[in-house]
């Protein structure tokens, strides 16, 4: 049971299936009536929710917002559902956060523990994605939260300001005998991919840029990366948190004197008219 509208139904049919067809599977209905409930949703709206291609049906900024005000109408109405029932919740709750593998793993799993206890009918979902494109997974409603650099944020958006991550220049524990000006001159630095800055930006604030190579190594994982690292395929900047078992191990050594980069973080989410008490505890909890 839905108290949304059947038209808005049919609008989150589409938005999850990507195609009139496939909605209209999904909901059990033509492709007529699913595309007239559409049209007849946007007139009463005066705006277009969808533009129309051969990949599919891509939301449109209108659509965008629609889209959350429809998600944030379904959690007001599993909690109103809950009380009506009187029980403490009707159904479980899905939540994605997309963030980075260093901050995933080493602070936002423990630190949403106690919201998971507190609300045992929350389903958590962390996506690692270690690639700076995080708000448009938020915009595009393929997460709930995301971990972003301040740049990032758009004025829709709300925002919570995250302890920074610290970066340090790290290489092989097997260069320990050679000078960090010799190992920027002469080796290449390994990233996560061509729009990874981290270690340019590194090398820039403390005046090393100029002396380093420009051609770089990609590997789309941290742990690879790393891996390469300790193969003296080239050097790079890595967390504190993330580099500190291979420094334990003394697979790795910081270069630099431990000197670290500060790389800014944010929290970002779309406002709710009544943000269920999970959402705010999550909130809160994540730092």
């Amino acid at each position: 049971m839905s108290l949304l509208s059947p038209q808005l139904e049919a609008f989150l049919a589409i938005c999850k299936h990507k195609t009139v067809h496939a909605a209209a599977e999904s909901i059990r209905m033509t492709q007529t009536a699913v595309t007239q409930r559409i049209q007849n949703l946007e007139a009463k709206l005066h705006t277009t929710l969808f533009i129309r291609s051969r990949r599919g049906m891509k939301l449109t900024a209108e659509g965008e917002a629609l889209l959350q005000y429809c998600h944030a109408a379904k959690e007001l109405e599993g909690e109103a559902f809950a009380k009506i029932k009187g029980s403490p919740s009707a159904s479980n709750v899905e939540i994605c956060i997309s963030g980075p593998s260093s901050i995933i793993h080493s602070r936002l799993i423990p630190s949403c523990y106690p919201v998971v206890k507190k609300f045992p009918r929350l389903l958590l979902h962390f996506d690692i994605n270690d690639v700076e494109n995080r708000h448009l997974a938020l915009k595009a409603d393929a997460c709930q939260f995301a971990i972003v650099q301040p740049e990032h944020i758009a004025p829709e958006m709300k925002s919570k300001s995250l302890k920074p991550e610290e970066y340090v220049l790290v290489c092989s524990s097997q260069w320990s005998n050679r000078p960090l000006k010799e190992i920027v001159q002469h080796e290449r630095i390994i990233d996560f991919n061509p729009n990874d800055q981290i270690s340019f930006n590194y090398l820039k604030k403390f005046k090393l840029f100029q002396y380093a190579r420009h051609d770089r190594h990609f590997v789309n994982k941290t742990e690879s990366l790393a891996l390469m690292i300790i193969e003296e395929f080239g050097y790079g900047a890595l967390t504190k948190e993330f580099a500190e078992p291979y420094l334990k191990t003394k697979q790795l050594l910081v270069l630099n004197d431990g000197q670290a980069y500060e790389n800014p973080l944010s929290l970002i989410w779309f406002e709710r008219p009544e943000p269920p008490k999970y959402f705010k505890a999550l909130i809160e909890a994540i730092s």
